[in-house]
């Protein structure tokens, strides 16, 4: 796990006021709206929220698929915007994306040793033989004996196989960082706990810094140092794993753990629920866009658009009424 203090020293990727929009018949899209984080080497932080709140967009644009229509992404000081063609093909190998359908993202008509050794061969490095035995150390590093899986079509795999060799394609890459959206969603629990726990140890071998893209935020929890929450293309809370989920400040993040299903039904819960469907997109609401759903809603939250500040070092909300108190606040009361 990384800590706070190593995410400045080490940053690998930084993204600021990030904004994505698509142009309709009906107006403009507003995908993504001034995204702004840092992730860490070895580092790996979690995005969760409901449908359609820009997540899968986010990825695809610090991955430049497409580019942003403003802000700035910064991988390893490198502005990714301001490469050409040529320049961001070559820095591609090691920014790399695992998708969340496992075979759709793989060739139908190549053998699993192919789909492994395809960057390799892209990129003509070394011999057939060469390559072959990469792919083949690569799966093995993925838990699947190349004996057994290597001559396999994707068909004959199962989905956390499938799921597998894609990873094990995007690291022989030379991946350094690894977006991984929404990858264990169509998988069943026995295979998400199997996935995930994988990215943990390659993390650990590789130095990878992992964005991990999910709707669910029990999915998250035990995988990710910091976790970031977003609504309707803004970021509401971001913290590290054990303090956003131990004491959410967001009556958003609160409504997200309370759909997590809980075995005891005389668990409690906090106070938090949702009414009516997210707005659109194409037209937010003003001041805060979680305000047409939220229960603790005031008059300043339609007028004044809340941001991010600190309930704790590790810790940021943007709400008006945060359900933990500012950090600034709690320390006025001390002195």
């Amino acid at each position: 796990m990384t800590t706070p203090d190593a995410v400045a020293e080490h940053t690998r990727l930084v993204v600021e006021d990030m904004v994505v929009e698509y142009p309709t018949t009906a107006g403009t899209v507003q995908a993504v709206s001034g995204v702004s984080f840092e992730l860490a080497a070895g580092e790996t932080v979690g995005v969760v929220g409901e449908s359609g709140c820009g997540k899968s967009t986010m990825a695809r644009a610090i991955l430049q698929l497409p580019a942003p229509k403003s802000g700035s992404v910064r991988f390893d000081g490198t502005e990714l915007a301001s490469l050409t063609a040529d320049q961001l093909r070559r820095l591609r190998p090691e920014l790399q994306m695992v998708f969340q359908d496992p075979v759709s993202s793989l060739n139908p008509r190549r053998s699993v040793r192919q789909i492994v050794a395809e960057p390799l061969t892209i990129w003509g490095r070394g011999s057939r033989k060469e390559r072959n035995e990469k792919a083949d150390d690569m799966l093995r590093a993925v838990g699947l004996e190349p004996s057994e899986f290597g001559d396999r079509k994707p068909s004959q795999l199962s989905g956390g196989q499938c799921q597998r060799v894609a990873i094990a394609r995007a690291l022989l890459a030379g991946a350094k960082l690894l977006v991984c959206d929404e990858p264990v969603s169509s998988l069943d629990v026995s295979l998400r706990a199997t996935v995930l726990n994988l990215l943990e140890d390659l993390q650990e071998e590789f130095d990878l810094s992992i964005l991990f893209i999910a709707h669910d935020l029990s999915v998250v929890k035990n995988i990710s140092d910091r976790v970031m929450v977003m609504y309707l293309g803004k970021i509401v809370e971001v913290g590290d794993s054990d303090s956003l989920y131990a004491h959410p400040a967001h009556p958003y993040t609160v409504a997200l753990l309370n759909s997590i299903p809980e075995p005891d039904p005389e668990t409690p819960k906090l106070a938090a629920t949702l009414v009516g469907d997210p707005p659109s997109p194409l037209d937010p609401p003003s001041g805060c866009r979680f305000r047409t759903r939220c229960p603790m809603a005031q008059d300043i939250c339609a007028e004044v658009e809340p941001l991010l500040q600190a309930v704790s070092p590790t810790h940021q909300v943007a709400c008006h009424f945060p359900l933990v108190a500012p950090l600034a606040a709690a320390e006025e009361a001390y002195v």
